[in-house]
């Protein structure tokens, strides 16, 4: 393993990018306050995403009633999670048209770009009107709006994650990537919180008839919140440093070096994304629904059960990111895929058993094992690609991922699960995303106090030295 490059200037240097390693070799010095902000603009816009989503899966039994009608509930739900699966058809188009563009343009103009899109996506939902009033009309307007959603989401993980590890310090990117998830955390919690109070304090009737459309209007203001933060924030510094070496700012990358030039990345972002994101789909979107539909659980503590996982999640998570610049992201993530593979089966049996502790056990052991992903990968999958392309193929490689196998996730296991009448479905696929995912951990460089590829060392700066004081 290749040695972190030990770099410290005797004074502390100005914030910017300025020489001071052996060999004019060049080293960023990362501003504390700029990447605080980024930060939280980047994280903002992951909570909203994942607050629609988490509230979409919340709501899947009810919203199936209010676009497919049909007497049998699990037509019902298959046809939502068809709906809910079809927006992730269209999130490689979406990452091959941001993506590009983002490395072309810059980071900062296409994350507010899709921050504008998935809000108008998500308030649109809000503002259909129900089967019963609109007839067929009214799934094919849910469905288009899943479409804006799903294609402005090619570019928002990938984005947000490209910059919050091209503005963090080298040997903490670990620890600021992770709030990333953080926010994707807070997104789920909000969803699940509003739908768990308004399961509590409506009646079925009522929810059915306009409490569903309480969350998805609060997309609305969301939005314009992050889309001002986002629009306050300066280019990353990696951006930057590229369109200076670069003989135009505008030239315009390949997609074929963006693909067939990183080809042995992509295969190993790919099988990285696929298990995160089937592990992480199975419990926090798709789990609720089995509790309620498969289990028969009782709904609205089955979601308090979900809420508690998710809090304990986002409690370890900073922690956990910051053990990742520790010892290495390769172990974190080994580790998640060894416990889903050997802990997948017991902790659904666990689950299954049906009183309020085991089902509480069982998914608190899956939450722990989903952070060693959601604090990991944040900063592991951008550190894959230089940053030339970086934007570009992560969106690519990320999005055909998700695509394929995790927003696909509830739709194919709870077919499964009615084809085979296996309840351990579940299980079992999460088992099989373990072990492609640790052989692609088996192959990845460790990347845990290294700079990005492409780019220049990325240091805090030092504590300022107070001037000496002299005595007469």
């Amino acid at each position: 393993m290749r040695a972190a490059p030990a770099v410290t200037p005797s004074v502390t240097p100005p914030e910017g990018t300025v020489p001071g390693c052996p060999g004019g070799a060049r080293v960023t010095v990362t501003d504390p306050a700029l990447v605080r902000r980024a930060v939280k603009a980047a994280a903002l816009g992951n909570a909203m995403e994942w607050f629609d989503f988490g509230v979409y899966s919340y709501l899947a039994v009810t919203l199936g009633k209010v676009f497919f009608p049909s007497g049998n509930p699990t037509a019902q739900l298959l046809s939502t999670f068809g709906a809910f699966a079809a927006a992730f058809l269209v999130r490689p188009l979406g990452g091959m048209v941001f993506g590009p563009l983002g490395d072309r343009v810059g980071r900062q103009k296409v994350l507010a770009l899709t921050m504008i899109m998935m809000a108008a996506g998500t308030f649109a939902i809000g503002l259909i009107p129900s089967y019963a009033t609109l007839g067929v009309g009214a799934p094919l307007l849910l469905l288009a709006a899943r479409l804006v959603q799903g294609f402005s989401t090619g570019g928002e993980y990938a984005g947000a994650s490209t910059f919050i590890a091209e503005y963090a310090p080298d040997r903490r990117r670990g620890f600021f990537g992770s709030w990333l998830e953080f926010g994707t955390l807070a997104g789920y919690i909000g969803g699940a919180g509003l739908v768990t109070l308004m399961t509590a304090l409506l009646s079925a009737d009522d929810l059915v008839s306009w409490g569903w459309r309480v969350p998805f209007l609060i997309a609305g203001p969301m939005g314009i919140i992050g889309l001002y933060l986002r629009m306050r924030l300066e280019e990353t510094p990696a951006f930057a440093a590229q369109l200076e070496k670069a003989e135009s700012s505008r030239r315009k990358v390949p997609l074929r070096e963006m693909v067939a030039g990183q080809w042995r990345a992509l295969l190993l972002c790919m099988a990285l994304v696929l298990v995160f994101n089937v592990t992480d789909y199975m419990l926090l979107s798709y789990m609720p629904s089995y509790l309620t539909s498969e289990l028969k659980y009782d709904e609205t503590h089955g979601l308090l059960v979900v809420l508690g996982v998710m809090a304990l999640m986002m409690i370890v998570q900073p922690f956990a990111g910051a053990l990742t610049d520790r010892i290495g992201r390769r172990p974190v993530i080994a580790a998640g895929c060894a416990g889903f593979l050997f802990l997948s089966v017991p902790a659904l049996l666990l689950i299954r058993q049906g009183s309020l502790l085991a089902v509480a056990l069982g998914m608190g052991a899956l939450g722990l094992l989903l952070v060693c992903f959601t604090a990991a990968m944040p900063a592991a999958l951008p550190a894959l690609f230089p940053t030339r392309v970086r934007y570009g193929s992560l969106s690519i490689g990320f999005n055909i991922s998700v695509s394929l196998f995790g927003g696909t996730t509830p739709l194919v296991v709870t077919a499964l699960i009615g084809a085979t009448g296996d309840m351990m479905m579940p299980a079992y696929y999460m088992m099989g995303a373990a072990v492609i995912g640790g052989i692609a951990t088996w192959r990845i460089p460790e990347s845990a106090g290294h700079p990005l590829p492409g780019s220049p060392p990325s240091l805090e700066p030092l504590p300022a030295v107070p001037a000496p004081t002299q005595h007469g």
